[in-house]
């Protein structure tokens, strides 16, 4: 938990972007522009993956965090002289076949369903208001916190109480250099390793994890510190006034839980998936908003999002400021819904029905 904490610590010491910028498509030419021609993998329903072997499930404790920001992932595994592959944690649209496979082209090895007790699930990333309003994100969980709460969290999404529920797949380090690539160009992310707990096949979730853990990589993207937010001039814009209250879109949360049921995730998780509300535009206005928002900075985005395919490196990333393009671009997405769309078009971020603000 201390290693998470100083890896949070050091993120947030660093001056960098904070929006994990192509986590969506705003139309089919974005989606052609996010990813490469890899072919398509069979479907895991009908192929389904084994598991990593145990052998290397126990190398994994001798893994160390990548500096996704110098070197090469070979060299990097090279020098650690651990197995020439990766043990990588996701845990939302990435737990989707269609997204993780079909869309990004990643072919993993092996797979396993596991539980980590020290993280939680966010949707605290900020997306397209009136279109993808949030992303899936992990935050520190605070135990003392949970279990001196006396009243339940205020939203539906913060009500989970039992760790972090996903799947750790086995890549090459060509497969995972391309998911850093296609979560932003890793702009937005910090490579840290987690203590997973094997999750047996079950309808309920323990408390409390038993077997024996292995670390697997997640990419973390805590939310930016004050400091951060001055110096860049962001105050209150991409890390959202209240970080949880923002709802993801029905399409977004869609692939999470399909995610969910092609690994046979506890029901009692899938449960809780299912219980989450996404946003949806209950008036005309909010259309008319969104698409006068794309008509403003979609070809921006457009172009930014050719720029990142051409421009990253070897290693996923996109080169520095290409970073600070996006960065500006979205801090002023941000604004011009805060102070302009939202008082004329009306919410962008959570479902209205009629006067009240849902879920």
């Amino acid at each position: 938990m201390q290693g998470l904490k100083g890896a949070a610590d050091a993120q947030m010491a660093e001056n960098r972007p904070l929006v994990a910028a192509n986590r969506f498509d705003i139309s089919k030419v974005l989606v052609l522009l996010k990813g490469r021609d890899r072919g398509v993998p069979r479907s895991p329903l009908d192929h389904p993956l084994p598991e990593p072997s145990t052998k290397r499930l126990e190398m994994s404790i001798q893994s160390k965090p990548f500096d996704i920001n110098h070197g090469t992932l070979d060299a990097q595994i090279e020098h650690q002289h651990q197995p020439h592959t990766v043990l990588y944690l996701a845990y939302g649209s990435n737990l989707c076949y269609e997204t993780f496979q079909k869309g990004r082209g990643v072919r993993p090895l092996s797979q396993i369903n596991v539980l980590v007790p020290d993280l939680r699930l966010t949707f605290d990333i900020p997306g397209i208001p009136y279109a993808e309003p949030c992303f899936a994100n992990t935050g520190l969980r605070d135990h003392d916190a949970e279990h001196k709460a006396e009243h339940p969290p205020r939203y539906r999404k913060d009500r989970w109480k039992k760790g972090l529920v996903g799947v750790v797949y086995e890549v090459t380090p060509e497969d995972y250099a391309h998911i850093i690539a296609t979560e932003g160009g890793g702009s937005s992310y910090r490579d840290i390793l987690v203590d997973c707990y094997p999750l047996p096949p079950g309808d309920s979730i323990p408390e409390k994890p038993s077997g024996q853990p292995f670390k697997a990589h997640t990419l973390f993207a805590p939310l930016p510190s004050d400091q951060q937010l001055m110096r860049l001039n962001l105050r209150g814009r991409l890390r959202r006034p209240d970080p949880s209250y923002a709802q993801p879109s029905p399409r977004y949360l869609k692939l999470i839980r399909d995610g969910a049921d092609e690994h046979a995730l506890p029901h009692e998780y899938r449960d809780y998936l299912d219980s989450l509300q996404a946003f949806r535009k209950t008036s005309a206005s909010q259309g008319v908003g969104l698409v006068l928002l794309l008509l403003i900075w979609g070809p921006i985005m457009v172009v930014l999002f050719a720029m990142q395919r051409t421009f990253r490196d070897e290693r996923g990333r996109s080169p520095k400021w290409l970073v600070k393009l996006f960065e500006a671009l979205f801090a002023n997405i941000w604004r011009t819904y805060d102070y302009i769309f939202k008082p004329i078009f009306g919410e962008g971020e959570r479902t209205v029905v009629g006067e009240e603000i849902q879920g």
